[in-house]
């Protein structure tokens, strides 16, 4: 049986707070880019399996787009994101209503089907505002 208790490494302190300190939505490759700077004794392997770690725990998020690479943020509030297919970048969508929308959205999946619904994670493609200009 594998415990649930994770101990609070150094190396996964200065990994979760180089992440926060990352405004967008990094990659596991520029989250240990930033970490070598000042920590190259972290490698890309313990960078790798200590996000995978912290976002099973909930600690962080773990964004998952279709033909995207996987991201991480430490944003862990229910939010959703907009991806621009011009510049590729990914924004937060932060929308009045809408999670209680997307839960009521699970219900009917769970009423019509008797599957278990998580909570939907929505990703909305299209052209970001600085692109359009």
């Amino acid at each position: 049986m594998v415990s649930t208790v994770q101990r609070n490494t150094v190396q996964r302190q200065i990994i979760l707070s180089t992440l926060k300190q990352m405004k967008a939505h990094p990659t596991v490759e520029e989250i240990s880019a930033r970490i070598q700077t000042d920590h190259p004794t972290i490698s890309k392997t313990t960078v790798y399996r200590n996000l995978r770690l912290m976002a099973e725990s909930k600690a962080i998020a773990q964004i998952l787009i279709p033909d995207d690479v996987e991201r991480y943020e430490g944003n862990t509030d229910n939010h959703h994101h907009f991806k621009c297919n011009v510049c590729q970048e990914i924004f937060d969508l932060n929308i009045d209503g809408l999670h209680e929308r997307l839960t009521q959205l699970g219900k009917m999946v769970e009423d019509s089907s008797g599957f278990q619904a998580d909570y939907p994670e929505i990703v909305f493609r299209g052209v970001c505002n600085h692109c359009k200009e």
